[in-house]
């Protein structure tokens, strides 16, 4: 049995406690070493097989997964399997080879991110729709940047794009959003040495040009955070509306 663990987006108490109980258990653990904390490891028990799949290729992750595919065995993921993850590659050679498997969700680090920074996605009257994509750089994207900012109601978690934020910035301009729609940048979401960089379309990128490693960018004008409209959920005269139905009942 493989299972895929989702390590979350980098602080180690984020792993679930499935996740959490699958590295306790487990005898072969191979991990992300560039992304994942090594102190998840601290879950392992001694004598378990770690190794770090960063200088692997395909070719040498198949053939570690076949070499111990038959021990409790676990590929530990950065943040959640199903967002960048090449899980689907992996899981295609498992079937082939009939080698079981499972998949534990993880924390990814848009939902990482926006709890650091204290944020909501979903502003009544603003968004109700959250898009998470990557800013096209040499890894092609099918769906181009000018489609995904058209959609100006939306929220947007972008991944892996953080030296690609002129590109952004300018194909923003070109659909006419104005210089003052916010743009922040949260590095190594969750990690102790996170760091949550606030600004607009228009001054973010030299705030962040340093930044190298691993970022994720969040635009729109969600992250006002000011609501235009009022919850249906919670407004008080919604609130009213409901009892009085409640009660003609």
């Amino acid at each position: 049995m493989i299972k895929f663990v989702g390590a979350g987006p980098g602080d180690p108490e984020l792993i679930t406690v499935k996740g959490m109980k699958a590295l306790q258990d487990a005898e072969v653990v191979l991990y992300t070493g560039s992304l994942v904390p090594r102190e998840l490891l601290d879950w392992c028990k001694e004598g378990t097989i770690i190794e770090n799949s960063a200088d692997m290729n395909y070719e040498d992750i198949f053939a570690f997964i076949k070499k111990y595919a038959k021990k409790k065995f676990v590929r530990l993921h950065t943040g959640d399997s199903s967002l960048y993850s090449t899980t689907a590659k992996q899981i295609a050679f498992l079937k082939e080879e009939n080698i079981e498997f499972e998949i534990i969700p993880g924390v990814t680090a848009a939902f990482g991110a926006a709890a650091s920074a204290a944020l909501e996605y979903t502003i009544p009257g603003v968004s109700q729709t959250l898009i998470i994509s990557r800013v096209e750089g040499r890894t092609p994207n099918p769906e181009s940047l000018e489609q995904l900012l058209s959609n100006k109601h939306s929220s947007f978690a972008f991944y892996l794009s953080i030296t690609l934020i002129k590109k952004l910035k300018e194909t923003a301009y070109k659909l006419g959003y104005s210089e003052d729609t916010p743009c922040w940048v949260v590095e190594k979401a969750t990690w102790t040495d996170e760091k949550v960089y606030q600004g607009t379309i228009n001054d973010i990128e030299e705030k962040v040009v340093h930044i190298k490693g691993v970022a994720l960018i969040m635009f729109g004008a969600f992250l006002d955070q000011t609501p235009t409209q009022e919850s249906h959920l919670y407004a008080n005269k919604y609130k009213k509306e409901s009892q009085r139905k409640s009660k003609s009942l």
